[in-house]
């Protein structure tokens, strides 16, 4: 096949593991940034291009790794291959609703699944109140886009959670309120989802002077055995959001396994390493099953 990666750079270690495995499978690969794609509408059929190429019927699959920065517009890519009828591993809807952490939980609340207590407001006259009904301090602040830990603020009290909210508002920063779960002790799980299948799991424990547990802030690994709950919960929310390969977060709480976030480009360094477990090839394989149906 010929399979297009939407990333910005081979350098991205996700990235090139994808393009090893596909390549180690007699794919043809390419690496498209999409940040330099345009789409032409307006003639009889729309076409995409990589600077002045046309790609619009050069791949028969794309897998999308879109940054942060660009969501909208990479969403807007993968949207026009769709399309055209190419087979993408995440469907732009899914992307864009996993990128924005408060539409994922709502989709996860109006689905059943368990998500810890969360609040979010614009209303910056009433940051007291916003915090008592979620109990009181400590809260975690999340900025509704953020990834890899970032813009994830432990407030402890009432005082410092006012500050930091009171902060975001001003700066016109979307965020939301969380409960702090105590009991789960700075760990948290990530599941690595496939089509319909989970093909890895990881436990991620914070060192002692940061309560966030991702790789990228310094955080332990250890591969870690699901409950059929957990599994559950993995496999809905994937499907619940459109995505065909996802990084899904938990937490173990005094209630059982919560929901926390779903990414539509999940890491793989730090879930290989810890599981041995070689998802990049999980991805392609998934890649080959699927990439000719419905296809013209």
């Amino acid at each position: 096949m010929d399979i297009a990666i939407l990333s910005v750079s081979l350098n991205v270690h996700s990235t090139r593991r994808i393009v090893q495995e596909a390549q180690a499978l007699g794919h043809y690969v390419e690496l498209i940034d999409h940040t330099k794609c345009s789409v032409k509408l307006g003639e009889a059929e729309p076409k995409i291009f990589l600077g002045e190429e046309d790609v619009t019927h050069e791949f028969d699959a794309i897998i999308p790794r879109i940054g942060t920065k660009v969501t909208r517009h990479g969403a807007a890519i993968v949207k026009q291959f769709e399309m055209n009828g190419v087979f993408s591993t995440a469907r732009s809807l899914g992307i864009t609703r996993a990128r924005n952490k408060v539409r994922t939980l709502q989709i996860m609340a109006r689905k059943g699944i368990a998500i810890p207590e969360t609040l979010f407001s614009i209303n910056p006259n009433n940051i007291g109140e916003q915090i008592r009904l979620l109990g009181g301090p400590p809260v975690v602040i999340k900025i509704q886009e953020g990834t890899q830990g970032i813009g994830v603020i432990l407030a402890e009290s009432k005082k410092s959670a006012k500050s930091i909210i009171d902060t975001f508002y001003k700066m016109d920063t979307s965020i939301l309120l969380q409960q702090y779960i105590e009991e789960a002790n700075g760990e948290d799980i990530r599941i690595i989802v496939v089509g319909n299948k989970v093909v890895a799991a990881m436990k991620r424990k914070s060192d002692l002077d940061e309560f966030r547990s991702n790789v990228h802030r310094g955080g332990q690994t250890e591969k870690v055995e699901l409950t059929p709950k957990e599994r559950y919960i993995a496999l809905n929310a994937t499907k619940y959001l459109g995505l065909g390969v996802a990084g899904v977060d938990l937490m173990r709480s005094n209630k059982g396994p919560l929901l926390l976030e779903v990414n539509a480009s999940p890491g793989l360094k730090g879930i290989e390493s810890a599981t041995g477990v070689n998802v990049a090839k999980h991805i392609v394989k998934f890649v080959e099953r699927n990439a000719f149906r419905g296809r013209k």
